[in-house]
């Protein structure tokens, strides 16, 4: 819970608690906002209350000041506003939700799971990422059976979060969900495992059909420090799509393949500066002596960070 300023005025107080009861909508709606500022040791109660008031625009408010209060009563209450009749007060308790970090408010997120509406399976989910208790997981992995993807593509991410080594059959098996979100999320989500148990899943990745999955495939394989995958990223180097090229540039930098030299090379006459710039740096973490002649020939590019990495790269090579 945030440390405020202690709000000295009882009167002051007392006079918010009135307009709480106005019958204005507008008149309660900044009331709760007052509240949130104050030090009031009931204020979690009271703004947990106010989130059945009639009017939605009392009821947003509630649930974006419950973000500030880590505790598992604010994630319990948010979890019911989840059903809300109003789009924008569901929506404010899902990210509020999402803002916690104490692992105990895990424990009433976990009643909500298995929800009929996908909409609140998924934003429970979400939350739960970010808490990290470990009393997740049987219920992360059921969801990976969801029908609706984005459910899947959440508990994908709690996994991913949670690291434990028990959930990576499950999360290989996700790298062939039949949504590419969800395997995309499952290809970047293994990449707390060592190359040996994850690289043919980020082989075949590197390999999918949707440019999104392959981007993250050649991402993770160098987050992983697959450097037996060096051949298969080279090959990444000529495909359709800049943005896995630029994956594949940067794990090959940070493997340090010589024999990656050649398949750099042409991208530094892209025409999208991010990829040129990219291709350098590689170069440059490559240091060869192989790369000198390539950067000697761009070192006018048109754009200047491209210019300083080219610069950065060159100087590697000639200090190596």
């Amino acid at each position: 819970m945030p440390v405020f300023e202690v709000f000295e005025d009882e009167d002051g107080l007392e006079e918010i608690h009135a307009r709480l009861k106005d019958d204005d909508a507008m008149v309660r709606r900044i009331a709760v906002l007052d509240l949130a500022e104050s030090a009031e040791p009931t204020v979690i109660d009271t703004l947990i209350d106010c989130l059945k008031d009639n009017a939605a625009e009392v009821r947003l408010e509630a649930a974006r000041s419950l973000e500030s209060f880590d505790v598992p009563e604010a994630a319990a209450s948010l979890a019911e506003v989840l059903s809300d009749s109003d789009e924008a007060v569901r929506k404010a308790a899902a990210y509020s939700m999402a803002e916690f970090k104490n692992p105990e408010c895990a424990v009433p997120l976990l009643d909500v799971v298995g929800h009929k509406d996908a909409f609140v399976r998924a934003s429970v989910l979400h939350a739960l990422k970010e808490l990290r208790n470990p009393a997740v997981l049987g219920s992360a992995l059921k969801a990976l059976a969801d029908l609706d993807p984005g459910v899947r593509m959440e508990a994908v991410g709690v996994l991913g979060y949670l690291k434990d080594i028990n959930a990576l059959p499950a999360l290989i098996h996700a790298t062939h969900d039949p949504d590419p979100k969800v395997r995309r999320s499952a290809l970047g989500a293994i990449a707390f495992c060592g190359e040996d148990l994850v690289v043919d899943a980020l082989l075949e990745g590197l390999g999918d059909d949707e440019w999104s999955v392959r981007e993250i495939a050649a991402e993770t394989l160098g987050r992983v420090g697959a450097v037996s995958a060096a051949t298969s990223l080279m090959g990444a180097m000529e495909d359709s799509f800049w943005q896995v090229r630029v994956k594949a540039a940067r794990s090959l930098g940070q493997f340090k393949s010589v024999s990656a030299v050649s398949a750099l090379a042409p991208s530094l006459q892209h025409n999208i500066s991010n990829l040129r710039k990219e291709a350098a740096a590689a170069l440059g973490e490559i240091a060869h002596p192989d790369g000198l002649p390539y950067l000697k020939s761009v070192e006018d590019d048109p754009d200047p960070d491209v210019r300083k990495n080219i610069r950065w790269a060159i100087g590697q090579i000639q200090a190596a």
